[in-house]
């Protein structure tokens, strides 16, 4: 993967632009596919070429892709000046609480009404979902939907500026983890080992919340794509290997195969 393909516009020819609105307020939502529904949210500054890729690899494997717009300008290429105004739009907005710990981001509300949306739009067994950066740990929040049943949480940052903390209240914390040994769910996660924003002590508090219902993967840093002038971060887009052998190839591997074990799996064999 070259650094090339960063600097292109993505236009999202390839996705069918719903504008949904739930709970009084209207997003716009990118689908595209056919089968069960799982929920792409994009980390900072927006989506952009490579989140609309990974996207693309989901919906190639079997699925329909919800892929919202929480935040930037949909399609534009990222920058270093973009991706701060970006984040800083975002901290400062009602809908996030980026520094909070042990409280929800009033997003994710909405995000739960998406994905009820978008599991009687497509059927099946229920729906999976992804967060990345900003947005990683809301794949956590939205278990408090009874059709999330494949949640993902890769590089989880949120609060920020805390080396631990959970952007989730110990009310929603406790109802997920009862769920998750009720159902007998896991919830993935990946990081890279260094990473300034979400760090090992992170992944420690998830492991002692959630017990071995949480399966977390921190990635060597020297795995990370290089020359992206950024520390090893985005573990599926910028920092991704595309190649067999590659720890972040088959970190993203093990995330569609987990969406197609919880979902397609689940489906043709009930």
């Amino acid at each position: 993967m070259s650094e090339e393909r960063l600097i292109h516009p993505e236009p999202l020819t390839d996705f069918d632009r719903q504008q949904l609105t739930f709970l009084g307020r209207e997003k716009t939502v990118y689908v595209s596919g056919e089968g069960p529904a799982v929920i792409v949210m994009s980390e900072m500054p927006g989506i952009y070429q490579l989140v609309a890729d990974f996207a693309r690899k989901v919906r190639d494997r079997g699925f329909t892709v919800w892929m919202p717009h929480l935040f930037g300008d949909d399609g534009r290429p990222p920058t270093p000046g973009y991706s701060l105004r970006s984040m800083a739009r975002a901290c400062i907005s009602r809908e996030f609480r980026a520094f909070s710990a042990n409280r929800s981001s009033p997003v994710t509300d909405w995000l739960r009404a998406l994905a009820r949306h978008a599991h009687e739009t497509c059927g099946g067994p229920g729906v999976g979902a992804i967060g990345m950066c900003f947005t990683g740990n809301f794949a956590l929040n939205l278990m408090l939907e009874p059709s999330v049943l494949a949640p993902v949480l890769s590089q989880p940052s949120l609060p920020l500026g805390r080396k631990g903390g959970l952007h989730i209240s110990p009310d929603e914390l406790r109802c997920v983890r009862d769920r998750l040994e009720a159902e007998d769910l896991t919830v993935l996660g990946y990081c890279f080992e260094g990473d300034p924003f979400c760090r090992k002590e992170r992944f420690e508090e998830y492991s002692q919340a959630l017990g071995d219902r949480f399966q977390g993967t921190v990635l060597p840093a020297g795995s990370a794509r290089q020359g992206t002038d950024m520390a090893p971060h985005s573990v599926v887009t910028l920092h991704l290997i595309d190649e067999a052998g590659q720890p972040t190839r088959k970190a993203r591997d093990e995330i569609l195969s987990f969406f197609e074990w919880r979902l397609l799996e689940r489906r043709d064999n009930p």
